[in-house]
């Protein structure tokens, strides 16, 4: 019998060759910090220290650590914290958490090597960045990450703990944190989701038996539709353990007719092509948006066109063919193409379902506590005080996870029929396939300025590759920036056999800005006019006003030279673009104060998915009482609590902080009431002695409306787009419970690179981002979500494209060593710099950030690369063969 030592205990290690060091540190002996993402050694998620060295347990078998130490994020640091995990905790290395285990026990081996060698010497980004280059953060908590480990190596953090930033910081660098994937209930089962291998099929024949007559099989049940038709849904399987279940699903007989099947947006739209949905099943399309759908004709595969918020259409397609008649080199004219970008959240899709007689309690990874509580309610025909969603943690979702996933579903189905708790945790290549995507959009862009100066007319039309879905809003946003004297904005749902795509952060927002960004940018070279001073001419808000003020006066863009001032090799360029987003917040969103044994408690049934909602919270109560952040307990995660907002579309923060004000209030009248004694006289805390003086309390405020906007030149987006925006607002809120604010969030950003013209590789040098939010709620979490985002968008820009076959409509991307993510050696330096005017009329002056935030980055970086080598780039990902060969057109032309 083989052992091995782990955190300072002899574990007896299992006799199954196949066994994995993961599953025994995980399943074995529940040390969940150590979490399992890519199972491929890409994401470092999952490193442990093996004798003092860094490797990862989901590649390492079991076996072959026999006799050897091995040290997991709980073994680190103890009762007094490792310098790495202050650093992290102090500098807000972190957001969603999930990452965090696998960064720090790399780091902490950095740091002590580099500590014995150097001494307290600073270790630079490029050394820094080498060393942790096996670590995936799909929040992109990059750059204050290297920030951390810097300054923990210059003995900054060799002393006594410090205060942090993020309430939970310290459950997320121990490896405390539990998220859905961690928990296990005595008796728990493994299921498993059967899936479609064909793009279109009808099931003709389904045979459980066989995977019901199998030992260990406890449940199997179908989800198949009534009409019996898989779009990447399969059957569930409960087992007691993974390799069971896989057995399990196996034996299970399908006989399938395979139906005509169409991948991708030039499929799709060919004549003849064969229909992804007939007129009597289009209601099963799935939603890539936040909102739900205005209608819209359907042709074929296509739906649309939707031009509710064009502008005087006729003059423009009058205005552009006259000036393309004439040859008009003021006309810009472009089609645009973007690949579609994946989630790739590092915790998966996961559920646990468990029954106490009829009630349901689900450990979900979502975005929507609250809401996915009412979709089980509703869809399982329960009360709903019989269902109980819970998310302490959530490991990213991006928009992923705002639904009533299958995962939930399957779950809670086999939960059912198996009367014991069933997980089930969606693999990599399923989360890369059927989770969800950012669809690739193919948009055609005319843009015409006048002869005075201003903008003509604009003509923008976007096809969504949507996948089995409908809804895209790409044109459509062009209505709320650039005002001109006429624009036609026409928006086509192209439906494919491919899953369906979702919204992902700040939705048909990137691709829009990536076209429409360019050819202003093209606009101001063949008018010989700065790019930002055209933009600050064409763009009335005041908010992106005063942040082209700022941008103006950065030296990186005073000192650009441009494409025909270098020669050589290596060429620099700057580029600049300008994003918005709407300003959302949810209507009934709820806080909850309360006093209780002389300890302040605030409650709301919200979800933090590492944007820190629990901080914000804590922060707003803690300064109107005088208090430390840390002093108010903060409960969040839980359905059962008052109903709070989703984590979607930047709505959080302005859904939370205005109700928990007016809860203040009502809390401060209620404590003076019946205060029986004063504070002591001269003390600089006086509601601290209050609360602790208080009988218990408790009182809810609901969110309000806003006020009317007293600050200049702030107004409803809504009524600038006349009637359609009108009754946009009103759909919003009646079925998607969103609510349109006036003002509008906004960014700007200038960004540099340098390009390798020989082999075409784009390196981000440095971001500087503007960014119009209002007043913030938590200021280090706040800029952490700023340079999250840039991180994206260059992921956006530069690496990321969702790859399928397109004969078979099979995922090719299907793990993280196929679908490129940023790492931690692509950051750039980031200077972020906010501006907090603009919201004065939102109590409490705080709006969302991490839709706005990830806006303009990759068109920023298209228009630097055109000014450093005098070509522009018209499809995403700007990859090195992408660009070798528009450098090749340009040489031959």
């Amino acid at each position: 019998m083989s052992t091995v030592t782990i955190n300072g205990r002899v574990e007896t290690l299992p006799d199954d060759p196949e066994a994995l060091l993961v599953d025994v540190i995980r399943d074995n002996l529940s040390l969940t910090g150590t979490k399992l993402a890519c199972g491929a050694g890409v994401c470092g998620a999952c490193t442990v220290l093996l004798d003092g060295v860094p490797v990862v347990s989901c590649l390492m078998p079991a076996k072959a650590v026999a006799g050897s130490m091995i040290t997991t994020v709980e073994g680190i640091g103890g009762t007094r914290l490792h310098p790495i995990q202050r650093a992290f905790m102090t500098l807000d290395a972190l957001q969603c958490g999930f990452c965090t285990p696998g960064f720090v026990v790399e780091a902490v081996a950095f740091h002590d090597g580099w500590r014995k060698a150097k001494g307290t010497a600073v270790p630079s980004r490029e050394e820094i960045g080498a060393a942790l280059s096996g670590h995936l953060c799909r929040c992109g908590a990059y750059d204050n990450i290297l920030r951390a480990v810097a300054e923990a190596c210059s003995g900054r953090f060799d002393g006594d703990e410090t205060v942090p930033p993020r309430l939970e910081a310290r459950d997320k660098v121990t490896g405390s944190a539990k998220y859905a994937v961690d928990i296990h209930h005595d008796g728990q089962l493994e299921g498993l989701i059967v899936r479609s291998h064909v793009a279109h099929g009808r099931i003709v024949e389904l045979d459980l038996a066989p995977a019901r007559a199998m030992p260990g099989v406890v449940a199997v049940v179908s989800l198949l539709g009534d009409d019996r038709t898989v779009r990447y849904v399969g059957e569930p399987i409960a087992a007691k353990d993974h390799k069971t279940a896989r057995d399990a699903a196996a034996a299970i007989g399908i006989k399938c007719e395979q139906l005509p099947s169409v991948v991708g947006l030039d499929a799709a739209r060919k004549p003849g092509a064969a229909l992804v949905f007939e007129k009597s099943s289009r209601k099963k399309a799935g939603n890539v948006s936040e909102g739900s759908p205005a209608p819209a004709p359907w042709k074929h595969n296509v739906r649309g066109p939707s031009g509710a918020f064009s502008h005087k259409a006729k003059k423009v397609r009058n205005a552009i063919a006259a000036a393309a008649q004439t040859h008009d080199p003021l006309l810009v004219e472009g089609v645009f193409r973007t690949a579609g970008q994946s989630h790739s959240c590092l915790e998966p899709h996961v559920t646990v379902a468990r029954f106490d007689g009829d009630r349901l309690t689900v450990h979900v990874s979502t975005q929507v506590v609250f809401h996915l509580m009412e979709l089980i309610a509703k869809r399982y025909k329960v009360d709903r005080n019989k269902v109980r969603v819970i998310a302490d943690h959530v490991g990213g979702g991006f928009g992923s996870k705002a639904s009533l996933g299958i995962d939930t579903i399957a779950a809670i189905e086999l939960a059912r029929e198996a009367k014991a708790p069933v997980r089930i945790a969606i693999d990599r290549h399923d989360e890369l396939t059927v989770t969800g995507h950012r669809p690739a959009t193919e948009i055609n862009i005319a843009l015409l300025p006048s002869r005075e100066g201003g903008l003509k007319a604009l003509s923008l039309t976007a096809y969504s590759d949507n996948g089995a879905a409908i809804n895209s809003t790409i044109a459509a946003l062009a209505r709320l920036i650039y005002p001109a004297e006429a624009k036609e904005l026409v928006d086509f749902d192209v439906i494919s056999n491919l899953p369906p795509g979702t919204a992902f952060r700040a939705p048909g927002g990137p691709p829009m800005a990536f076209a429409l960004e360019q050819a202003v940018d093209e606009a101001a070279l063949r008018m010989q006019v700065d790019p930002i001073s055209l933009r600050k001419r064409w763009d009335t808000d005041p908010n992106r006003q005063r942040l082209y003020d700022w941008a103006a006066g950065l030296d990186v863009w005073r000192n650009a030279k441009g494409a025909a001032a270098q020669s050589g090799r290596y060429r620099r360029g700057v580029g600049v673009a300008a994003g918005y987003w709407l300003y959302l917040w949810q209507p009934g969103s709820k806080v909850e104060l309360a006093i209780k044994g002389g300890r302040l408690v605030a409650s709301t049934a919200i979800q933090d998915i590492g944007t820190g909602s629990r901080t914000v919270i804590a922060n707003t109560v803690a300064h109107e009482f005088g208090l430390e952040p840390h002093e108010v307990e903060v409960r969040i995660g839980d359905s059962n609590l008052i109903e709070g907002p989703g984590s979607g579309g930047s709505r959080t923060t302005a859904s939370v902080v205005p109700p928990a004000l007016l809860a203040i209030q009502k809390l401060k009248d209620a404590i003076e009431k019946n205060a029986k004694q004063k504070p002591t006289p001269g003390s600089n805390a006086p509601w601290r002695e209050l609360i602790a003086a208080s009988a218990d309390i408790s009182v809810s405020a609901t969110r309000p409306e806003d006020n009317k906007p007293t600050f200049p030149g702030v107004r409803s987006p809504l009524k600038e787009a006349g009637l359609m925006g009108t009754i946009f607002g009103w759909m919003m809120r009646r079925f998607s419970n969103l609510a349109i604010g006036a003002g509008v969030p906004s960014s700007v950003q200038v960004i540099e690179v340098e390009v390798d013209t020989w082999l075409g590789h784009v390196r981000v040098l440095n971001v500087h981002t503007g960014i119009a939010v209002g007043k913030l709620a938590a200021p280090a979490l706040a800029r952490s979500q700023a340079t999250g985002s840039v991180i994206q968008g260059i992921g956006y820009a530069l690496y990321e494209g969702r790859e399928v076959d397109p004969a078979s409509g099979d995922i090719l991307t299907a793990g993280l060593e196929d679908y490129r993510i940023p790492g931690i050696a692509d950051t750039p330096n980031i200077d972020v710099h906010f501006d907090e005017a603009g919201f004065d009329h939102v109590l409490g002056g705080s709006v969302g950030i991490g839709e706005v935030a990830t806006v303009p980055t990759s068109p920023a970086i298209a228009n630097a690369i055109r000014n450093a080598i005098g070509v522009r780039a018209y499809e995403l990902p700007i990859r090195p063969a992408r660009l070798i060969a528009i450098l090749n057109q340009r040489s031959v032309a």
